[in-house]
């Protein structure tokens, strides 16, 4: 396989080599942007091919962990080595396969390598603690153990950084793992493996198994030799693999939805929350499990703040992402395209006034699954476009009678991922930590953005509550082992 391949037939990665899927069957993935162009072909694997890729990873998972967390570190060094010189062409197939800008691409692929970078360090870091005994001649300590095999499901919207924040951590804690990317983005996937492969990663480490959620998901979240799941994705699949996951005691992870709110309060700086709503919102074409959704502004500024909202979004321009000149591309696939039609019409039959994009959604210039920015006023709390995540480029204001009311219809939503706040006030912005029901808070900042270092994750259905990234990782990737030691 080769990275320079304009159209790629991608195969399975499974104990060090790429594989065909057991089906020989395949399907074709498309641009988003041009929906007549390929961009590779790519399994239809089905349970035997799952069961390959995990009795290897079991018969890996000895070796691996036996090495030292400094000879793990390496390898994830030279991944990060490796995917540094394919920053171009791995953002350009990430753009051409999903949709998200170059730039956006480019990023991700950056903050892929930034994150394999971070967990190679982790290698060298102490995991336990001594313990004071009450045998004056005992010794005891707490020390971490991996879990086993992990399965990783992943989703499109970031189709690099996200399987690397988890890749990465259950590898430099001893772990070996079979991995599901999303078959819309496992194209863009093959060439995160590739270089893996390239790094020198043993056989057996790290597998990779395309196919379909309802096959591959599934049988990863049943299969009795899989010790611990990751995943991200939508609330409806998420509940079914943790449940499924549970039954069998299996350990999971769960990273679902958001319907995050961003808060305008009476003294907000306009300018600035204007531009944090837009790039919150709309970058990505609000394809991101931490896009602003509801834009909630005190009333004694919301017609100030929603011209310039308007102002500012009707310059976006919607196109191809590989053109430079574009802000945000289509949405990433025909499913999605469709999942956001259907809200914008329901918006406007539960009353909602769209005071953005009535134009552009009449337009059918545009070859792709493009839908430009679309801005709603008169929302209440009760309208599904405030309640349901839309998973694109839909913004819904709603006017709160005061900061108070604001924080309440914040709140007011079955999910709790990120919540941003635009105030100058020390009151108004401590008031909002303490009292916002959401995982991460953020003051004067977007809702989007995810510090790698930092821990990742939600309250109520938007996650497990467990958490992701930085030093919190240990927590899900091992257990801990307390050992008593006497002579």
């Amino acid at each position: 396989m080769s990275i320079e391949t304009k159209v790629l037939t991608v195969q399975n990665y499974i104990n060090g080599a790429w594989l065909a899927p057991k089906s020989d069957n395949y399907v074709v993935n498309k641009n988003p942007a041009r929906i007549n162009e390929e961009v590779g072909s790519v399994p239809l694997s089905n349970e035997e091919d799952i069961e390959a890729a995990v009795v290897a990873a079991s018969e890996a998972r000895k070796k691996w962990r036996s090495m030292t967390g400094a000879e793990r570190g390496n390898v994830l060094f030279k991944v990060a080595s490796i995917m540094e010189e394919r920053v171009e062409a791995i953002g350009t197939m990430m753009t051409r396969e999903m949709g998200k800008t170059l730039g956006e691409a480019k990023g991700e692929v950056t903050r892929g390598i930034a994150i394999l970078k971070y967990f190679a360090g982790e290698g060298m870091r102490p995991v336990g603690d001594v313990i004071p005994a009450t045998d004056p001649s005992a010794l005891m300590y707490t020390t971490r153990a991996p879990l086993g095999v992990v399965g990783v499901i992943s989703p499109w919207n970031f189709p690099v950084a996200i399987p690397i924040w988890k890749i990465a951590p259950a590898l430099i804690y001893g772990n070996t793992v079979v991995w599901k990317p999303a078959r819309e983005t496992s194209v863009t996937a093959s060439l995160v493996m590739i270089c893996f492969h390239e790094a020198g990663i043993p056989a057996g480490v790290l597998n990779m198994v395309i196919g379909e959620g309802r096959i591959i998901g599934q049988t990863i979240a049943e299969h009795k030799d899989i010790h611990g799941i990751t995943f991200t994705g939508s609330n409806t699949v998420g509940k079914q693999v943790g449940q499924t996951a549970a039954a069998r005691g299996a350990k999971y992870q769960l990273e679902m939805g958001g319907k995050n709110p961003i808060i305008i309060a009476a003294d907000a700086d306009l300018e600035l929350a204007v531009e944090a709503t837009i790039s919150g919102g709309l970058r990505s074409t609000g394809q991101k499990c931490t896009a602003t959704s509801r834009v909630i502004v005190v009333k004694d500024i919301y017609e100030k703040f929603r011209e310039l909202l308007i102002e500012k979004v009707k310059q976006l321009k919607v196109g191809d992402g590989l053109d430079g000149t574009t802000w945000l591309g289509p949405c990433a696939n025909q499913k999605q395209y469709e999942t956001v039609k259907h809200y914008i019409q329901k918006g406007l039959d539960e009353g909602a006034k769209m005071v953005v994009g009535q134009e552009q959604q009449d337009d059918k210039s545009m070859e792709g699954y493009f839908i430009a920015p679309v801005v709603f006023d008169d929302v209440t709390s009760h309208m599904a476009i405030a309640q349901e995540e839309i998973f694109g480029p839909v913004l819904t204001l709603i006017k709160a009678d005061s900061f108070e009311d604001a924080i309440a219809l914040a709140n007011d939503t079955q999910y709790g991922l990120s919540a941003s706040i635009y105030t100058k006030n020390i009151g108004n912005a401590l008031t909002f930590i303490n009292e916002t029901e959401a995982g991460l808070v953020r003051v004067n900042a977007e809702t989007a953005g995810v510090e790698l270092q930092a821990p990742f994750g939600g309250m109520k259905n938007s996650s497990s509550h467990s958490r992701e990234q930085g030093q919190a990782a240990i927590e899900f990737y091992t257990s801990i082992k307390t050992v008593f030691i006497k002579p």
